[in-house]
């Protein structure tokens, strides 16, 4: 049994799929119109990709880069249908994130050249799933049998504590908090004492839904940061910036803003299944060279894949591909 069979089941390939069904159902079918009565690759046929990557919220500068290499392409092989259009583009796209997802995780396990704790630091605005995104990750440790705590670092809203112990009772993990209006920074460095006094595998830190574009507060995230850096070296080990696709090109501001304020250095994309914006996964991560980690892809406490870049791809161009 290869990698891809052994870690892409048959029972998430259909929910990939599924997850993926409004992005890919809106690309092909401006991809079948954007073909229809062609006989080869042309310029006007050029255009037109163009357009249907841009409307798919894969972004300008991605899409010049997969239309130029798509344009290679034409150039070396001298002659190519238009039918085989749907082949190149999954080629290219595929090649694109490997650039950047250069790692292929099978498990929900931390790295094992890293002692225990392994830390993450959770951020991202109000809205996009943080707090559900936290509750099924611990859940996927849980399930390979790591002991997680989890730490309620949003002190500000009324309910952010609350929902988060109601995720940490529901997986059956441990929950720290200091109660409402704590300090952030002391919540994130006595969370990683926490972990290290009580031998947890894995600790997560929860932080406010900062607004983006109010400086201050997103300062606030290099505090948090570096207290965690102070408890133990090396922490946070990982920094996920949670994003909604259905803001498609919003996400990609919201990268750019988190990523200034700390070393974001992996992404969750969530509510893939309610959105046909999916495309926006393939332009953030090459933007910004930091690698898609999970995908949220339903309400399920399970539905929280790994991201693998090749199923990514499978799963969006396995509609229909006679419609091209």
């Amino acid at each position: 049994m290869g990698f891809f069979d052994k870690f892409f089941n048959k029972d998430k390939e259909k929910e990939l799929e599924k997850g993926l069904e409004k992005t890919k159902t809106g690309m092909f079918d401006k991809l079948s119109r954007a073909v229809a009565g062609k006989s080869k690759i042309d310029i006007e046929v050029l255009d037109e990709l163009e357009q249907v990557l841009i409307s798919s919220d894969v972004g300008l500068n991605t899409t010049i880069k997969i239309i130029d290499r798509i344009e290679e392409r034409v150039a070396k092989d001298k002659y190519l249908n238009a039918n085989e259009l749907h082949e190149i583009l999954r080629s290219e796209i595929v090649n694109l994130l490997t650039e950047t997802n250069t790692e292929e995780l099978e498990e929900f396990l931390p790295p094992a050249d890293i002692k225990k704790p392994y830390t993450i630091l959770v951020v991202g605005v109000n809205g996009v799933g943080k707090t559900t995104t936290i509750g099924k990750l611990a859940y996927q440790y849980r399930m390979q049998g790591l002991k997680v705590v989890i730490g309620a670092g949003d002190t500000f809203r009324a309910a952010a504590v609350d929902q988060l112990k109601v995720w940490a009772d529901r997986v059956g993990c441990d929950f720290f908090d200091k109660g409402m209006h704590a300090d952030p920074a002391a919540v994130a460095y006595e969370t990683v004492q926490y972990a290290i006094n009580n031998d947890c595998d894995i600790c997560i830190v929860d932080t406010a839904g900062r607004l983006h574009t109010k400086k201050n507060l997103m300062n606030e995230l290099t505090k948090i940061k570096n207290s965690m850096g102070k408890k133990l070296e090396g922490a946070p080990h990982d920094v996920m910036l949670v994003l909604d696709a259905t803001t498609g090109q919003n996400a990609i501001e919201q990268c750019k803003k988190f990523s200034d304020a700390t070393e974001v250095k992996s992404l969750a994309l969530t509510k893939l299944d309610g959105t046909a914006k999916g495309g926006v996964a393939i332009g953030i991560t090459d933007q910004f060279k930091i690698p898609i980690k999970y995908l949220g892809i339903g309400e399920g406490i399970h539905q929280l894949q790994i991201f693998n870049k090749r199923a990514f791809v499978e799963s969006m161009f396995n509609k229909s591909e006679t419609n091209l």
